[in-house]
């Protein structure tokens, strides 16, 4: 009986874990000062102006905590310095990501997500091709310290699938940008990379 019940629930998450190796490659950019942090307690917030607490959210977040997990990165009530990163994510079609603002990020000072910024910037190819809608996933993330807001490390990533695609969903979609961003953290500063 227990077999039954739990197949239902199995099934998808295999179907899922199969789906993500089918995501198309992530275009990632990183910047730091090149200078080693302490990694320790982090609090995981919405970027300022940037996407509200949803389920969405919580989707991103969940992503962003198992990416950082393994590089010592701990929760909100671990040991070590309090970090708070800061999350914002979008998806939407081409046209619509085509028409928003050019962002720009840059540790250093400015705005991040949205809108402008001081320091270094980079835009970001939109990938795809083939017919129909193409669905653009992005995430962005800078982490912190707690205590005086000073920027340590900030990053984005993205992605472009088929409308049509499994890749294009939400779920998949945030753990591959989240998986791409923290690959060899820090990771390059001021380049762009492709993560497969």
């Amino acid at each position: 009986m227990r077999s039954l019940f739990l197949l239902p629930l199995v099934a998808p998450m295999l179907a899922l874990s199969a789906c993500s190796s089918s995501i198309p490659p992530v275009e990632v950019t990183r910047f730091h000062l090149s200078q080693p942090f302490e990694k320790g307690s982090v609090t995981i917030v919405p970027a300022p102006g940037g996407a509200a607490e949803s389920l969405e959210f919580r989707t991103y977040v969940a992503a962003l905590a198992k990416a950082m997990a393994p590089l010592g990165f701990t929760g909100p009530s671990g040991q070590g310095l309090p970090l708070v990163a800061e999350l914002d994510f979008s998806r939407g079609s081409r046209t619509e990501m085509a028409r928003r603002s050019p962002v720009s990020i840059g540790v250093g000072g400015g705005s991040f997500g949205r809108g402008g910024g001081i320091g270094i910037g980079t835009s970001f190819g939109l990938g795809g091709g083939g017919s129909g809608e193409v669905i653009v996933s992005r995430l962005s993330v800078r982490i912190k310290q707690k205590s005086d807001g000073k920027a340590l490390w900030e990053g984005r990533a993205e992605t472009a699938a088929s409308a049509r695609s499994a890749a294009a969903q939400p779920g998949l979609a945030a753990e591959k940008l989240a998986m791409a961003l923290f690959q060899d953290f820090p990771g390059p500063s001021g380049q762009t990379i492709t993560v497969p």
